[in-house]
């Protein structure tokens, strides 16, 4: 054994190679297990870089599970809520999120184009998000849906696709809400046609084939007195959430000089948090009245 050498210990798990301490620092070898080559099966998956990563999660089976958890139709306020809920907590959870949109049994997280979480692993951001959401549904259903027991687990799948400009980004984000107004247009039509007039699901679906958004909107006024422009935003236009900075108000306990006993007074603080947008983002207007979304150093 050579000299200096003192407390020379155990062997590296299926090396044969020693590992010991000289002079009180300890020396351990970097040997490998002999199963590690199964490393070089995993496949490459980090995202080009400068590119805006989109994940778009949605609900699988949904049609079957909101009428085993009777859903009200065309919309439930008490579903698009939740769905927006588990969606800020993915947010608040993944801070590189800068802007999510979401109609429906769907929802798009947008990781800004400079974003290194995850080493930008395509794998690691569509795991994150959808574990993230479906936890985050099975959470807090008791909260929206009060009377109405979760009668088994929901399911979402993902998937990730990369935007290399401001413009694809823009028009991607354009094709989702155009999307949520064509469903939910003709979603609003079929439903008055069976609950109001009595058709059935295929008679109502016969009633509409081939229609135009403009039959539809005439349905509506003529048949039923209703103004689809009418209609709620978060319905028309899906939900947008951003992050904004907001002034607070909260009450402190402080003691000021030459006081004995501390006083409540009123401090307002700047915090940045998620806010739920229902508004169009097709056109400009939103883009130039938030450009800190697009910018680079956001």
């Amino acid at each position: 054994m050579l000299r200096g050498w003192r407390a020379v210990s155990a062997i590296s798990a299926g090396s044969g190679r020693w590992a010991g301490c000289l002079r009180g620092r300890c020396l351990f070898s970097m040997a490998k297990s002999k199963f590690e080559y199964v490393r070089e099966f995993e496949a490459d998956d980090t995202c080009l870089p400068n590119c805006w990563i989109v994940v778009r999660l949605d609900g699988r089976n949904f049609h079957r599970f909101s009428e085993q958890h009777e859903f009200k139709k065309p919309n439930d306020d008490r579903a698009l809520n939740l769905m927006t809920k588990c969606a800020q907590t993915v947010m608040q959870e993944l801070e590189d999120i800068a802007i999510a949109y979401g109609q429906s049994d769907e929802y798009s997280f947008v990781f800004k184009k400079k974003s290194r979480w995850f080493k930008r692993r395509a794998s690691k951001f569509m795991t994150h998000v959808v574990s993230q959401f479906a936890s985050s549904y099975v959470f807090y259903w008791k909260d929206y849906f009060k009377d109405q027991q979760l009668l088994y687990p929901p399911g979402f799948d993902g998937r990730i696709v990369l935007y290399p400009s401001n413009q694809n980004l823009k028009d991607y984000l354009s094709w989702r809400q155009a999307d949520c107004h064509i469903n939910n247009l003709y979603n609003t039509v079929f439903w008055m046609l069976v609950q109001r007039s009595g058709l059935t699901p295929v008679q109502a679906q016969d009633r509409l084939q081939g229609t135009l958004a403009g039959d539809k909107n005439e349905i509506l006024f003529s048949e039923f007195n209703i103004n689809y422009n009418n209609e709620p935003l978060m319905y028309r236009k899906g939900t947008v959430l951003i992050w904004q900075k907001m002034n607070e108000v909260i009450t402190k306990k402080i003691k000021l000089p030459k006081e004995t006993e501390e006083k409540e007074v009123e401090v307002t603080r700047t915090r940045t948090k998620i806010v739920p947008l229902h508004c169009d983002i097709i056109g400009d207007q939103f883009w130039e009245e938030y450009p800190e979304i697009l910018a680079e150093d956001s």
